[in-house]
């Protein structure tokens, strides 16, 4: 690409070429644009250079707009807004970007603000604001809480958002919007007028959209650039030995745990993505188990662990100090970590851009391969591996629909403005819906939200504790410093269960863990934490004090959230997998279909592989009473509501009762009577018709919004979570919200935080537009009604998670073997 030659070009290509480095021309590209005053977003591959696009672009701008005295000017106030949604790659980014400014001997300063940055480091920002600024969502929104931080802004050329594809279609993506609708449209006195904008983000089904909603506050149409380079990834399965004709999931990983260690050896560094908290725990202590050798060069990383003690393992990671790190999703992200030159992916990722993603953590030069290898945790995994090729090879990946109209965040955002400098009613309303967010927001809704936040709304009126605004010479403040206070210390849209720290009760911080886990807890009781068997021995001041144990047996700790649901690519491309199998036209390298056949076989046998366009329902008796297997392949939340909605419709033909169980492939009804499901009827069972009612009907909605309200009512600021280190606990805020939602449904029928909630159910909980799209999708499929006499290798792991409630792991191993073995006789 020709780019117009100035000052700023000339300086950055001769210290590229000093270093023996050359630009893409994505690069070129972004540096052209930015020069140009305009604004856009940058898709590049990890390990691309992404972020050089955008920095060096702010520098060479910055030459161009100094070219006699870049080198010597000081303290030129803020030019490079950062944001970025972890603190983790906060300090290497900031190390990457010193590092180019003192090659070219420049006197910018790189700040960083977020939790983790001292007060003093944050007073000396107060007073000279660095020229780069890396911060996270939530403190770009503390910063907007101070008395003048329009000052702070009066110099800025450039907003940058890191991550942009994390952070959309969250609320802390949410946060950005308003924020920089804030800085962008409220300011009249910024010296250059608004500045640009540019995102910066990994490759997503609705990128479009993505730029489309970061750059609605700046109302630009912008430019999106494509970085051309075509990484080369290898997917590797790892096979077993013996395909399990009866699959059930979770065991058969660690059973492979011994074909990891030859992969580990013979790599430099290999990251190994285990999907939950628990799990990592366990393969951490198997991995050392079967290979003692390996002590002191693996480590186990996840959100759960000691601050510090991550930091430590990123630093080693960066240095290849480390053969092998188990972690979970705390690694998707961030800067890379060059020695890595394997990624092991454990069970299903579920979707396609996270396995991309964790691909991309290895071999991190443009022409390097990434090599990953799927180790599946049941022998069905393999068609999910299989399915993950293909949508790779056709570049399927997954969008991230944006939120829109969460009352919540704006209520949270109200006050914010309301304890710094205050906001007025027109011009923070035209900010507001210049935001894709609240592009729809009435005049009549602004009205309801800022009579709830001055007067408490219809329902809380007579309650001051709900009156926290007040109309001042026409700016809405809060004037109590009490209230004040209480804001700032929970901004933010992370509403996480309550955790508790664990320390040793000798001295020593070994990580967090959510409460309810540890409530169950009798003194004595032996837990895993960060790669240790710790004895449970006390709670006191909130903090969990244990000591080590030798104990053989341990609890793993279960979090909330997980497990996740199949995406709706993934989904897809299982069944169109399903497809090639059951017609037998497998392509070149679909190992992991061929080393299945025997389970197809067997499938077909006793009932039916179902293809592309079929809808496969088995109905089997057993001595534990009839069962209606449904295979849609939508993932297991879709399949949790669909269980509802038609055990609710069958109920209305004839009276009858369920038990629900469900996987990402399908789901079981089992009831003690014959299930009256035939040819006559299933089309009009599975119709989209009269949908919305029978959600509402069949499922407990109003329990289901009631927890949804909760953090609703958090992040709005209905409820006050308590002061650090007396936070209340997690069932006396879900009684605070039940009594809200009670009080809002009674009294305030028309509540936005209300329709919010529920709105949020039906969208994030039973994915209701996918639940409408796949009935849709089944009136035009052929349903295939089979009677096995037997369960089948399909129904068998759902059979098997619907016993996991009732029986420990060890009972659950002995009763599933012999299962298999009555089945197989």
């Amino acid at each position: 690409m020709k780019v117009e030659e100035t000052k700023g070009f000339r300086v950055i290509n001769e210290w590229l070429a000093a270093n023996e480095r050359h630009p893409f021309l994505f690069q070129l590209q972004a540096w052209q644009h930015i020069v140009n005053r305009e604004s856009g977003l940058v898709n590049a591959p990890t390990g691309c250079g992404k972020t050089y696009s955008v920095f060096l672009g702010a520098i060479i701008q910055f030459i161009n707009q100094h070219p006699g005295y870049y080198h010597s000017k000081k303290d030129s106030g803020l030019q490079l807004l950062w944001i970025t949604p972890l603190r983790a790659l906060a300090k290497d980014i900031g190390r990457a970007m010193e590092e180019v400014i003192a090659g070219l001997g420049m006197s910018w300063k790189v700040g960083i603000r977020n939790g983790d940055t001292p007060l003093a480091e944050r007073a000396k920002q107060k007073r000279q604001m660095p020229e780069v600024l890396i911060i996270t969502p939530e403190s770009l929104h503390l910063l907007l809480a101070q008395k003048g931080y329009a000052e702070v802004f009066r110099s800025l050329e450039i907003i940058a958002v890191d991550e942009w594809h994390e952070l959309l279609g969250s609320k802390r993506g949410v946060q950005v919007e308003l924020a920089i609708s804030r800085i962008v449209n409220s300011q009249g006195k910024l010296t250059n007028g608004k500045p640009a904008l540019w995102g910066i983000s990994a490759t997503i089904g609705n990128l479009e959209e993505a730029k489309d909603v970061l750059l609605s506050p700046v109302r630009q149409t912008g430019i999106i650039i494509k970085a051309n380079i075509q990484k080369k990834i290898e997917v590797e399965s790892v096979i077993p030995d013996e395909i399990e004709k009866y699959p059930w999931a979770g065991h058969l990983g660690i059973r492979l745990a011994h074909k990891l260690i030859p992969i580990i050896l013979q790599s430099k560094t290999t990251l190994i993505f285990i999907n939950t908290r628990g799990m990592s725990e366990t393969w951490y202590q198997t991995l050392l188990n079967v290979c003692p050798d390996l002590a002191g060069s693996i480590a186990l990383h996840h959100g759960s662990i000691d601050m510090e003690l991550r930091a430590w393992i990123e630093d080693n990671l960066h240095t290849g100090n480390l053969k092998a790190v188990v972690c979970t999703a705390s690694l998707d992200l961030g800067v890379d970590f060059r020695p890595v030159e394997t990624v092991v992916q454990v069970g299903s990722p579920k979707g396609v851009a996270r396995f991309l993603q964790r691909a991309g953590r290895s071999g991190h030069s443009p022409d390097a391969t990434s090599k990953i290898y799927f180790l599946p945790t049941h022998s069905l995994e393999l068609i999910e591996a299989a399915a993950l090729k293909s949508a790779m090879s056709e570049n399927l990946i997954e969008s991230r629909p944006p939120m829109m109209l969460c009352y919540d965040v704006l209520l949270q955002f109200l006050s914010t403005l309301a304890i710094s400098d205050g906001f007025s009613q027109e011009e923070t309303y035209a900010e507001v819906v210049s935001t894709f967010c609240y592009q729809h927001l009435t005049k009549d809704e602004w009205q309801q939200i800022l009579y709830f936040v001055t007067e408490g709304g219809h329902a809380m009126h007579q309650y001051d504790d709900f009156k926290k605004i007040e109309l001042e010479d026409g700016l809405y403040k809060i004037k109590s410093r009490k209230v004040a206070m209480r804001h700032r210390m929970h901004i933010g849209t992370i509403v996480s269960s309550s955790m508790m720290k664990v320390k040793f009760i000798t001295g020593g911080y070994i990580g967090v863990i959510e409460e309810f886990f540890i409530s169950r807890l009798d003194p004595g009781d032996v837990f895993t934490l960060a790669g240790r068997n710790l004895e449970f021995l006390m709670i006191k001041d909130m903090t969990a004090l244990v000591k080590k144990s030798g104990s053989k047996k341990s609890i793993i700790p279960s979090w909330d959230g997980g497990r996740m649901p199949l995406s709706a690519n993934l989904g897809k491309k299982l069944r169109e997998t399903l497809d090639r199998s059951a017609t037998g036209a497998l392509k070149p390298g679909e190992n992991e279909l061929r080393s299945l056949q025997p389970l197809f076989e067997l499938q077909q046998l006793l009932s039916h592989v179902p293809k592309q366009h079929e809808l496969l329902i088995e109905q089997i008796e057993t001595k534990d009473g009839f069962h209606l297997f449904v295979y849609p392949f939508e993932g297991r939340l879709v399949h949790e509501a669909m269980a509802a909605i038609l055990a609710f419709r069958i109920s209305l033909i004839r009276p009858i009762t369920f038990s629900f169980a469900m996987n990402d492939y399908g789901f079981e009804l089992l009831s003690d009577q014959p299930i009256p499901v035939d040819d006559t009827n299933v089309y009009d069972l599975f119709s989209p018709a009269d949908l919305l009612n029978d959600i509402q009907r069949s499922v407990n909605s109003t329990e289901m919004a009631k927890r949804k309200f909760r953090d609703v009512a958090v992040i709005g600021g209905l409820i006050f979570q308590g002061m650090p280190g007396e936070k209340k606990k997690a069932r006396h805020l879900q009684s605070s919200a039940s009594l809200l939602f009670n009080v809002f449904a009674e009294y305030d029928k028309d509540n936005l935080l209300l329709r919010q909630a529920y709105q949020e159910v039906f969208d994030q909980q039973m994915e209701e537009v996918r639940l409408r799209d796949m009935l849709e999708r089944i009136q035009h499929s052929k349903i295939v009604l089979t009677f096995p006499e037997r369960l089948t290798p399909f129904c068998f792991p759902i059979k098997v998670d619907s016993m996991r409630e009732d029986l420990s792991s060890e009972k659950l191993e002995d009763r599933v073997k012999k299962m298999q073995q009555q089945l197989e006789f």
